[in-house]
């Protein structure tokens, strides 16, 4: 139901009179170009009559009017024939889940580009999914690091102690996030060099705390923050860092971290952070940590999103001012002694 009358998705049936000869489910990403085939069924007396097939392009045509361009599934290594129709479909495997399924097989996980014209560049970034509600900015920051450091160790032992490094304390409610001053400070402390861009000097995510007491807390650490930031080498810079400075870092091998809002993914007003790490003429690719089983996520929809550049500068502002917010990590140059 919730599929039906909620969800972003396409649901196409095959009728011959008032006979149900099949369905398929394609399930859309709001803000990217991604979508995923969710379910594709046909009745057993439609066997034999390519209705899979018609099913299938129908799907792919659905897909288009919304400006995708490229359809990702999942299926059982068992079930031949949903295998070799989405082949000769020209779906290609590009890897498989373990333990997918209730019986605990596994899922082979299938993509095609409808727009062949158009090719994602491969990811040089290590996704990592957030273990909790709260650390989307942690997550983010260990793929950064990861990439330019590739002995980092990424795991919830790290994710929770950025975390704590770089909390605000309080949000709208249970423990909160991580503002960009105190993820500056955790990259820093590690070593890497890092460039921060803020385009509003007040206290970060302070408007989503209601309890007064609370918004102090949160007040004194975003102060305590900017001292450390002070005292640091860390690059401030009090203005928005444009999407053609962004992907000109990227070209020279640094790894941007964007505060965006996911209202334009999930209409839920709610600050979260993605890495960009690749960029051609149209799109953005971008790591998501987030994956939300209550809106039927799966890591192949979070990993190397394609977000058409005017659709992401939209969505990395934040709140009715419009916060803007990224840091750009890189090596440390080494200097001569």
């Amino acid at each position: 139901q919730h599929l039906l009358t909620r969800a972003h998705a396409a649901c196409l049936i095959a009728e011959r009179g008032d006979e149900l000869l099949g369905y398929v489910l394609v399930l859309f990403r709001r803000g990217t170009s991604l979508a995923r085939l969710y379910s594709l069924a046909v009745a057993e007396t439609a066997r034999g009559l390519d209705i899979g097939q018609l099913l299938l392009e129908a799907a792919e045509a659905a897909a288009l009017e919304n400006e995708v361009w490229l359809m990702r599934l999942e299926v059982r290594p068992d079930n031949a024939p949903a295998i070799k129709l989405y082949e000769a479909a020209g779906y290609h495997r590009f890897g498989r889940y373990l333990d997918y399924y209730e019986d605990h097989a596994e899922a082979l996980r299938y993509e095609k580009r409808l727009r062949p014209h158009v090719t994602p560049p491969e990811p040089k970034v290590s996704y990592y999914s957030q273990t909790t509600d709260f650390t989307c900015g942690p997550a983010a920051l260990m793929m950064a690091m990861k990439a330019l450091d590739p002995s980092l160790p990424m795991g919830p032992r790290l994710e929770l102690q950025l975390w704590r490094e770089a909390t605000t304390i309080f949000m709208t409610s249970g423990p909160g996030g991580c503002g960009p001053y105190g993820l500056a400070l955790a990259a820093h402390r590690r070593g890497f060099q890092v460039d921060l861009y803020v385009n509003n000097e007040a206290p970060f995510f302070v408007h989503t705390v209601r309890n007064e007491e609370k918004k102090r807390v949160v007040e004194r650490v975003s102060q305590d923050f900017r001292e450390q930031l002070a005292e640091s080498d860390i690059q401030l810079h009090r203005r928005a860092l444009t999407l053609d400075e962004m992907t000109g870092l990227i070209d020279q091998g640094a790894m941007p971290l964007v505060l965006i809002s996911l209202f334009r993914m999930y209409r839920e007003n709610v600050p979260h952070w993605v890495v960009v790490h690749a960029h051609d003429s149209r799109f953005v690719y971008a790591h998501d940590p987030l994956v939300d089983p209550d809106h039927l996520d799966m890591i192949s929809d979070k990993a190397n999103m394609p977000i058409p550049k005017s659709e992401f500068d939209r969505m990395a502002r934040f709140g009715r001012n419009e916060l803007r917010a990224a840091l750009v990590i890189r090596q440390r140059e080494n200097t001569a002694i």
